[in-house]
């Protein structure tokens, strides 16, 4: 009963020893507290009732009894660290036991083996004690073996063995009613998906595991642990770190498993080393290495050691030490068939590499570079990065380039199984070495063409297909119903001065569900992507000249698209840029009140200073006609408008050069219709709106309580043009949160995935409508990025906080140059110049960006 019903299981144990049991009974029950105390509770008081069980046994004169409960003190001892006391225990259980007895206590041994990473012992086990459980009709404990044989066949890297385990012991588990064994190979199952590289499915299992024990009231620290490896492998490393740190809180809190907390901060150190944190990772690997070391886990020592050498590197450190240590892990790591193995020789040849070793890199990047040919994508990965070094060390700027193409060809594949723009857009963070070795080795070649073709290959991959979205699924519209009502609830909250805790945690609670839900969604099938060609781009060019920044060791690389030809020059460091577009944006947000007038000349030497850095000596090679700049995703909050050379052409700004050529060859919806929307709160009232309403005669206009989440999605869906004016929020923590508030509460990204179409034009009249994160590679989360895929050719929208008044008269300007034909760039252009020159003008003029090609 404990692992079916664990609260009533040790609530009827505690009746048995309060009604004076026989030293039978009595041990069976001190056995089944012992038990949950050891995987949900306090070690030392499971040690203390699993002690007292073990010795009753022994008064009942009972072999068998006695085994039973040596078998659950031995795994209690390992998993509190106590190996050599734990196998002991272990080891008399068998030697005392026999028949069916003996089948079970050898499957708690190999469970034992598992724990410690002993993982041919624990297969050997296993496959004595199969047999005879099968024989005894033994459904629960058949199952049981069959799940750790599936789980210690997944530590082998064997995922199709594991499959048909995992498959078999399910039908079992099916027939019995021993519900968290099911919740433990529902993790199981989810653990196997990620395996098979199937990330979204590895996520919706996880979350069905950990829902079933939750209702059971058992904590699963082994779930937080494989959560932890999915959300690496999905990107989302600093959630990874949160969960582990978190466990190992709840672990220390009640005294629980020494060797769940070794693991917990093995899983937290890889975390903080993904999340470019490599002290915290240092921290947490020593510690696991030493817990480890003391409890004689040398497979998970091993890894952890890896770990620990990764961040230290990645700390800045490179030395002949380093390079052996490396070496002695990935021999370790083969030794025991652990997939790892090729990541400690990859970083072996790294290191050498760095320190000028050739012949050793070599021989540990060829070791490496074997396991491109097979595995889950990210083994693969590993491969192709250690053959791209090995041709560049080699210097054949042609093997750098066909490794890399062949690498990123298979993240490409891994990245269209999922479905969710958010985990496809932190995927490419896997690719960005790949990417940038390739980048440098056509920057070698000093070819300007190439250099765009590969800039290309790896920035805002996002934008190529739209998300994968359930139009029909009433969990999700449900979920997104009641966000909306619980943040206009707390939105008011605030606005009266009311405290409003419960209602910030349920709309934190709904964020996680819509998100969770989210990121379930499968992509499509993997198929031939439209790949990016400079001649097409030029030929589509006419007299635009277009502008795509790329950056290589710190440096922009400014490439001049137009006239046939591309050039490139060199411009400043990102960092400086990055620096000073921070400036700029609290200049502007001292200009957008009243009064900062002595404000503007610093602002405009500013934006002087951005050019410098930004264009270098291509500032004055731009022509006289429009422009498009593509800049990195780290430069999208930059107001190009405010640079000397761009400030009175026509300008947009594209995501990548892929995603501009897609916006122009994107053709308007039929009919024409207009859509204009005020939301609630605004200071002017969205004065604009009233006057464009007179102006197109007769748009559909959605205002005051009509312009609620649903109607507006409604009115969007298909529409030629749409002005929004509405209070806009950016999320920088959670992009896909950053909204646009209605009279019902905020319309936020998630909503604007499920579009079929979304508007071709769109104009977004306030703050921080253009804000965007920079995620993955080069990669953007937020308003923008979620429509451009969905059929938007242009947009316009603010990435500065400006006037609400002052965006009238620009808003009014720039659809009266609508009207004559101009495009969206056009219209802006000319709307900035009929601005006044008042300081307050032209820092909204600036602030407003024209997206895209319409």
């Amino acid at each position: 009963m404990v692992f079916a019903d664990p609260g009533e299981a040790r609530a009827r144990a505690q009746g048995v020893l309060d009604a004076g049991p026989s030293p039978w009974r009595a041990s069976v029950a001190h056995q089944v507290i012992g038990i949950w105390q050891r995987d949900w509770g306090d070690m030392k008081m499971a040690l203390h009732h699993l002690r007292q069980a073990r010795d009753l046994a022994a008064r009942a004169q009972a072999p068998d009894r006695e085994a039973d409960v040596l078998a659950a003190l031995g795994v209690a001892l390992v998993h509190a660290g106590r190996t050599r006391q734990g196998l002991e225990a272990l080891e008399r259980g068998v030697t005392v036991s026999s028949g069916h007895t003996r089948a079970r206590v050898l499957f708690r041994r190999a469970y034992a083996s598992w724990v410690l990473g002993r993982h041919r012992e624990a297969l050997e086990d296993v496959r004595r004690a199969v047999p005879v459980l099968r024989q005894a009709d033994d459904v629960i404990w058949t199952a049981r073996a069959l799940t750790l044989r599936a789980t210690v066949h997944l530590a082998l890297g064997a995922v199709d063995r594991a499959d048909a385990d995992f498959t078999a012991a399910e039908a079992l588990w099916d027939t019995t009613g021993q519900d968290h064994d099911k919740a433990d190979v529902v993790e199981s199952r989810g653990l196997a998906a990620f395996r098979q590289g199937d990330i979204p499915a590895a996520l919706r299992l996880m979350d069905e595991a950990e829902e079933r024990y939750a209702k059971l009231g058992t904590p699963s620290f082994m779930l937080s642990i494989r959560r932890c490896d999915v959300l690496m492998a999905a990107g989302l490393a600093p959630e990874a770190l949160t969960v582990a740190d978190a466990a190992i809180g709840a672990l220390d809190g009640i005294g629980g498993q020494s060797t769940r907390k070794a693991e917990l901060l093995l899983a937290a150190a890889r975390a903080a080393r993904l999340a470019d944190d490599p002290h915290t990772a240092i921290a947490r690997a020593a510690l696991a290495v030493r817990l480890f070391a003391g409890q004689r886990r040398t497979w998970w020592e091993t890894h952890a050691q890896l770990v620990l050498l990764q961040s230290r590197v990645a700390s800045g450190r490179r030395s002949g030490r380093l390079v052996a240590d490396a070496a002695a892990v990935a021999e370790r790591l083969a030794s025991f068939g652990a997939p790892a193995a090729p990541e400690a020789s990859l970083l072996a040849g790294r290191i050498a590499l760095g320190l000028g070793w050739t012949a050793d890199a070599e021989r540990h990047l060829t070791v490496a570079a074997r396991s491109r040919h097979g595995g889950p994508p990210l083994a693969r990965m590993t491969g192709w990065a250690a053959q791209a070094l090995r041709a560049r060390a080699a210097g054949s700027g042609r093997g750098v380039l066909e490794a890399c193409r062949r690498g990123l060809d298979v993240l490409d594949d891994h990245r269209m199984t999922l479905g969710a723009s958010e985990l496809r857009a932190r995927a490419t963070e896997q690719g960005a070495e790949l990417a940038a070795l390739a980048q440098q080795a056509s920057l070698d070649s000093g070819g300007p063409r190439r250099l765009l073709t590969w800039s290309e290959r790896w920035r805002a991959t996002v934008l190529a297909a739209p998300p994968t979205r359930p139009p029909a699924d009433p969990a999700l519209l449900g979920d997104l119903t009641a966000f909306r009502e619980i943040a206009a609830r707390a939105e008011e909250g605030r606005r009266d001065g009311r405290p409003i805790p419960v209602l910030e945690r349920e709309q934190r609670r709904l964020e996680r569900e819509i998100r969770s839900r989210t990121l379930h969604l499968r992509g499509a099938a993997p198929g031939a992507e439209d790949r990016f060609e400079p001649a097409r781009l030029l030929r589509r060019l006419g007299d635009v000249r277009l502008v795509e920044l790329a950056v290589l060791d710190g440096r922009v690389q400014v490439l001049l698209c137009g006239q046939g030809r591309v050039r490139r020059f060199e411009a400043g460091l990102l960092a400086d840029a990055e620096t000073e577009a921070e400036h700029v944006q609290a200049g502007l947000r001292r200009l957008a009140h009243p009064g900062a007038e002595g404000r503007l000349p610093v602002v405009e030497a500013m934006g002087r200073r951005l050019e410098e850095l930004l264009l270098g000596p291509a500032a004055a090679q731009l022509g006289s006609g429009p422009v498009v700049v593509v800049p990195p995703g780290r430069l999208h909050s930059v107001p190009w408008a405010l640079l000397p050379s761009l400030r009175e052409r026509v300008l947009s700004v594209s995501p990548s050069a892929s995603s501009w050529l897609r916006a122009r060859e994107t053709e308007p919806p039929p009919g024409g219709r207009q859509v204009l929307v005020r939301g609630p709160g605004l200071a002017t009232g969205g004065a604009e709106v009233s006057e464009l309403a007179d102006r197109y005669g007769a748009p559909l206009l959605l205002e005051e309580d009509s312009a609620r989440a649903t109607r507006v999605l409604e009115a969007l869906d298909g529409a030629a043009l749409a002005h929004i004016a509405a209070h806009g929020t950016f999320r920088a923590d959670s992009p896909l949160f950053s909204s646009l508030r209605m009279a019902d509460g905020p319309l936020i990204v998630h909503d604007f995935e499920r579009l079929d179409r979304s508007p071709y034009r769109i104009i977004l009249s306030c703050c921080d409508t253009a804000r965007l994160a920079a995620v993955g590679a080069d990669e953007l989360l937020g308003l923008v990025t979620a429509l451009l895929p969905l059929g938007t050719a242009g947009v316009v929208a603010s990435s500065a906080p400006v006037n609400d008044a002052a965006v009238v008269p620009l808003m009014l300007a720039l659809h009266k140059g609508l009207e004559t034909g101009l495009s969206l760039a056009e219209a802006l252009r000319d709307a900035r110049a009929a601005l006044p020159g008042d300081a307050l003008h032209q820092a909204t003029g600036w602030a407003f960006t024209a997206f895209g090609a319409a």
